[in-house]
This record gives structure tokens, C-alpha cells and sequence, in this order.
């Protein structure tokens, strides 16, 4: 949450963040996922580099899928979550 803080306090356009559900509780991992919706609400673009692939898809209007490194999938973060190759590799359905 420091970490968001320090970089909005720059104003910035673009907000490029990494894993900020990392190590973190279910909860805070909840109310992180609040705070980045309500920064995009202002206008300012997120690009969330995640590998829990439920929260990031809930949270992504696009979504882009990388194994080691390549670029495997893409499209609207919408119709990726409900993919059937999504949910059966990805999100564990």
C-alpha cells in the first residue's frame, strides 16, 4: 500500500505494478485489489503484472497470458477468465 501511495503521489498517467498480492493475506489481497480498481476509476492506466491469474482478470479490462517468457494468449480479460483452456490451466477449473 506504501508502495501505491509513493508512486501516486507522482501523479502519474501509467502505474506499472508487479505482483502486489505477493505474500500478502486473502484479506489485504482484497483490499488491494479495491485500491487498484478505484486508481483506475481516476483515469490512470494499470498495468498489473500478476501471477494469480483469478485477481488478475478480475481486475484487467485486457489480459495478456506469458508462459516462460512468450505471449500464449490474449484478449479481453472477460472472455480469457471464462475460456474453458483458461480455467482448466490457469484457474484451476
Amino acid at each position: 500500500m506504501l508502495a501505491i501511495a509513493r508512486a501516486l503521489m507522482a501523479r502519474p498517467k501509467l502505474l506499472l505494478l508487479d505482483e502486489p498480492s505477493l505474500g500478502l493475506a486473502p484479506l489485504v489481497i482484497a483490499a488491494i485489489a479495491e485500491v487498484i480498481k478505484e486508481i483506475n476509476k481516476t483515469g490512470i492506466t494499470i498495468i498489473l503484472v500478476e501471477q494469480n491469474a483469478r485477481l488478475a482478470l478480475g481486475l484487467a479490462h485486457k489480459g495478456y497470458l506469458l508462459e516462460t517468457g512468450n505471449l500464449v494468449l490474449e484478449g479481453d480479460a472477460k472472455a480469457l477468465a471464462e475460456s474453458e483452456t483458461v480455467q482448466r490451466i490457469y484457474l484451476g477449473g
